[in-house]
């Protein structure tokens, strides 16, 4: 039985990985929790309301595929929404021609373009450039917005070397524009916004076609281009890992905030009604919104309910590995208005790892001597403790835990000796390890939603997840926990089941995708 853990051919590795590369650090860790010199009644409940034993984990996942099937079924027929995406033909290899990306969805837009050489030559040629959007489009007009993301994609085309980047005589150039706000897709080049969300709102926008946004901007800054294909980043991700492995059937975002998307039989989507029911389509499930059966704390319920998104999911990831996370944060809590979603998406991205934490020790400050006879003022700072602080201190192996001292003093401003040092990484080992295991279960859900209608595993063939997001390329303790759970769950079927790191393979797939739906 093996589970493989390898990197992609054509994007940069952060290394391939097996079960046993990171078991010295755990037991190193494991130590030093062991020798924690008292107990504190906080923190002891906080671990057992936080447990994910093996069964409690398979009922997390067998009820995320009741709910897949509930949402493949009828709209809103669970918490998983299973949002249509209209792909319906995933890169082969065989595409060729110049066409581009867009990905719109934070304070950056990037645009990419990619020559594509068919089966043999493959990418021959790219390039990108982000861009930052004034705060003044992010909540001017519809006009505004798109008119300045048409004028530097024309800036973008007209400086590109007529030797790398060649276009047919007689086509139009094709992007494929990752459009990361909740929309209505209609088909796989249109669809209606439902609300802006992350600091955007754009007037004149909210049940118009961004499509049509998009294409009649480029049209007016005399740039000859249309948009050929709208999806959103988890299903860029799993189409530019297809790109190199045939066997990629799932895409997984683990950053700031999470999603998956996968490949679905049409004839198990009983919501598809009079649509073609035969080949596939990758279903876009927003996983975030999920809620059965987790195991809520009290210190969950109390930061869902102190948020202005109460109940809801971000559905975006900024880089969370950051310096300027936390205005990014207080900017997107003020001005988002969201879609009402649920609260795995809380317990298991990196957003909130580090405020549970927080509200954790400030607890454990205002019950017991956990820092001396008060209580740090940054600690009661909402947000003040990220998920890279927290990646931080469970990686020190130092004996007198010098790491998790030096973060806690630059951080939180609190001199804290080695009890308190030794709670602290507990605290943070059990939020990390319910988060882990929690996303473990979700990717279990769907393998076997997958294998119940293609019986794929039982055939012999592979089947690969693609995994992006910093919060699963930074974070080897978290992706440990996640692997846990995976044997736990799948034992002697994970021998044909593979997991890649794709990294940033996002902008590839919308330009493929946008190969794939050429009108040409």
């Amino acid at each position: 039985m093996s589970l493989m853990f390898t990197s992609p051919v054509l994007t940069p590795t952060i290394g391939s990985f097996t079960f046993s590369s990171r078991r010295s650090n755990y037991i190193v860790m494991s130590a030093v929790r062991s020798n924690s010199a008292s107990t504190c009644p906080v923190l002891t409940k906080f671990q057992k309301d936080c447990d994910t034993p093996t069964p409690y984990l398979r009922n997390v996942a067998n009820a995320i595929a009741d709910d897949m099937r509930a949402g493949l079924a009828v709209e809103g027929g669970g918490d998983l929404d299973m949002i249509l995406t209209y792909v319906d033909a995933l890169p082969s290899g065989n595409e060729e021609g110049l066409f581009y990306a867009l990905d719109l969805g934070g304070t950056n837009f990037r645009v990419r373009s990619v020559q594509l050489g068919g089966k043999k030559k493959r990418v021959i040629a790219t390039e990108s450039e982000q861009i930052s959007i004034p705060q003044k489009l992010m909540i001017g007009t519809s006009e505004e917005l798109f008119g300045f993301i048409a004028a530097k994609l024309a800036s973008f085309v007209a400086k590109e070397k007529p030797g790398r980047f060649q276009l047919e005589e007689g086509r139009k150039r094709e992007i494929g524009f990752t459009f990361s706000f909740p929309v209505k897709q209609t088909s796989i080049d249109s669809g209606t916004l439902i609300k802006w969300t992350k600091g955007f709102k754009v007037s004149g926008m909210e049940g118009k076609n961004v499509v049509a946004c998009l294409n009649e901007a480029m049209e007016a800054h005399g740039l000859d281009m249309r948009v050929s294909a709208l999806v959103n980043d988890g299903v860029g991700t799993l189409a530019g890992a297809r790109y190199s492995d045939e066997d990629v059937m799932i895409g997984v975002i683990l950053g700031t905030g999470t999603n998956a998307c996968y490949v679905e039989q049409k004839h198990a989507i009983p919501k598809l009604q009079s649509k073609s029911s035969s080949g596939t389509t990758i279903i876009n499930t927003e996983w975030g919104g999920f809620s059965k059966v987790l195991p809520q704390t009290i210190f969950d319920q109390e930061m869902d309910a102190n948020s202005p998104n109460r109940g809801e999911h971000v559905v975006e990831f900024y880089p969370f590995f950051n310096n300027i996370y936390v205005f990014l944060f207080l900017f997107l809590q003020l001005f988002t208005v969201c879609v009402w979603m649920k609260l795995y998406e809380k317990m298991i991205s990196g957003m909130y790892l580090g405020e549970i934490v927080r509200r954790v020790l400030l607890q454990m400050c205002e019950t017991s001597d956990l820092f001396g006879q008060f209580v740090p003022v940054k600690l009661s700072t909402p947000f003040e403790l990220r998920t890279e602080h927290l990646c931080k201190m469970q990686e020190d192996t130092t004996d007198d835990l010098q790491t998790v001292g030096s973060v806690l003093y630059n951080i939180l401003e609190v001199e804290a000796n080695l009890n308190a040092r030794r709670r602290v990484v507990e605290v943070c080992d059990t939020v990390v390890k319910r988060g882990g295991r929690l996303a473990g279960a979700g990717i279990v859900a769907i393998l076997e939603k997958i294998e119940e209608e293609t019986k794929r595993m039982g055939s012999g063939k592979r089947t690969v997840v693609a995994m992006d997001g910093a919060l699963y390329e930074k974070y080897p303790q978290y992706r440990q926990y996640m692997q846990d759970a995976l044997v736990e769950l799948l034992g002697d079927k994970l021998s044909h089941i593979a997991i890649k790191h794709t990294k940033d393979v996002s902008g590839l797939g919308a330009a493929l995708l946008a190969a794939t739906n050429s009108i040409y």
